[in-house]
């Protein structure tokens, strides 16, 4: 994965602003950003005529006061030589808006805030996430702004799986980090026809996995990477990924957008879809199929 790319920062001129352009700088050299396009969106940029009525000096456009704002703030930061950047200010729907300068920019990643305790419902980064035409970055506010050394990739055995995982090593090659994968199994229901306990079905399903595991890495030729196999009983496979993570101290969760059980989607599959509802602790990767979801919203507009 010999390449650089193209990421683009949604700013909304809160204080998570700060901590966005913060972080991207310093995964710029990490995962090789070769270009960074900070973008605002507001639905209104025209003064009140109010204002201009009794303010007649205030001459200077909205949106140039706004770009000149950020553009400010984002200098002061050391951004790497190699790294080129803009700000732009845009009117109309923000999600609307963003995505199809996504695609005018032809950015690879798009990177999104997530909040704890800084205001914001997170609906802007959910709806981004699930149509972006490329793969998205969520940091999230309190995170440290660092390479991530230990990195959680939830697996279905699918092509994304593979696509994934490939992403996770090139980060992990270039920080000498490492890559801890999970798979989440469950026990069929009507396993009690077969005559055994639930049990004994669950060791069963296990060792399938671990078998469909082995096949995946070798057919892919991929590195045998660490894998747990968590059953998934009562309770959100989401929040057992969360879990793990918590417990194995990663810092970075991957994982593919679209697995095999729902590859006829155009969103996000539903584990990445509960993980971006509830995570807003560890910093996260939705990887995607470049273009793909643009593609198909873009066929539907011809029909």
């Amino acid at each position: 994965m010999a390449k650089t790319f193209k990421v683009m920062v949604g700013l909304d001129l809160t204080e998570m602003d700060e901590i966005l352009i913060q972080k991207i700088v310093a995964l710029a050299p990490i995962i090789d950003i070769s270009n960074i396009y900070f973008v605002h969106v507001a639905s209104d940029l025209t003064l009140p005529k109010e204002i201009t009525e009794a303010y007649p000096d205030l001459m200077a456009p909205v949106d140039e006061a706004i770009r000149k704002d950020l553009s400010s703030k984002i200098a002061k930061h050391d951004i790497p030589t190699n790294v080129s950047w803009e700000v732009s200010v845009k009117e109309g729907n923000s999600v609307d808006t963003i995505l199809r300068w996504a695609k005018i920019k032809d950015v690879d990643f798009m990177v999104v805030g997530r909040k704890e305790s800084l205001e914001g419902s997170g609906s802007l980064s959910k709806s981004l996430a699930r149509k972006a035409p490329c793969s998205v970055i969520f940091l999230t506010e309190k995170a440290p702004a660092k390479a991530p050394e230990k990195i959680l990739v939830p697996i279905d055995f699918s092509t994304y799986t593979k696509l994934t995982l490939e992403f996770a090593q090139h980060i992990a090659n270039k920080l000498n980090g490492t890559v801890q994968c999970i798979h989440i199994y469950e026990v069929p229901i009507g396993y009690h026809k077969t005559g055994k306990s639930f049990e004994e079905f669950a060791k069963i399903m296990k060792g399938n996995a671990e078998k469909e595991y082995h096949r995946f890495i070798q057919k892919n030729k991929l590195p045998e990477y660490p894998c747990e196999f968590l059953l998934k009983e009562n309770g959100n496979v989401a929040r057992f990924i969360l879990k793990l993570a918590k417990e194995h101290k990663n810092d970075l969760i991957i994982m593919g957008s679209r697995g095999r059980t729902d590859s006829a989607a155009v969103l996000l599959g539903s584990m990445a879809e509960k993980l971006i509802e509830i995570n807003n602790l560890t910093p996260m990767v939705i990887f995607k199929k470049k273009g793909e979801t643009m593609g198909f919203f873009e066929a539907l507009m011809k029909l």
